[in-house]
């Protein structure tokens, strides 16, 4: 497996997606992609989408109020309520589809998530574990796309590091 492809896998018995994907930027430059809205928005949605944050505080018990737009102007409103943050080393929180308000739509899986970020040197790995209450959930977010766009975002993430990195 090329470690700068993404690798997402399913374990079905633990109720969890394990991402893993390498990329070509320093720890520093990584976290702050991930942890930045205006960075995350040129990159979190896979195109033709766009991520938009309407609010972010980035700290423990602070939360992450985003949409994703469609090409025909759809929002679709997210949130990630942060719970435990390690400057970049890591950060954990809990992930659900919502309303404009930041009120969690019962009819969408929510998910936990812990997002690790190793220095490997110029480059960094990082590391995805997804946590549901049950294997439906999990696989209701596969079959909504979840692996395709996830990966289609890393290609974006790809283009905005060798910009920041340049």
């Amino acid at each position: 497996m090329n470690p700068f492809q993404t690798e997402i896998t399913k374990d079905s018995k633990n109720k969890k997606l394990h991402v893993t994907r390498m990329f070509k930027a320093p720890v520093d430059v990584v976290w702050r992609a991930w942890t930045d809205a205006d960075l995350l928005g040129k990159w979190w949605a896979p195109r033709p989408y766009c991520a938009v944050t309407k609010s972010m505080d980035f700290r423990e018990g602070g939360r992450w109020l985003y949409y994703m737009l469609s090409p025909e102007g759809e929002k679709h409103w997210c949130l990630l309520d942060y719970s435990k943050i390690s400057f970049q080393e890591y950060y954990m929180g809990k992930d659900a589809f919502c309303d404009d308000k930041g009120n969690a739509n019962p009819d969408h899986p929510s998910m936990r998530w812990k997002n690790t970020f190793q220095d490997e040197g110029k480059n960094t790995r990082v590391r995805v574990e997804i946590s549901f209450d049950r294997e439906e959930d999990m696989d209701k977010i596969i079959d909504m796309g979840f692996k395709e766009g996830f990966t289609a975002a890393h290609g974006n993430l790809d283009e905005l590091l060798k910009q920041l990195s340049s």
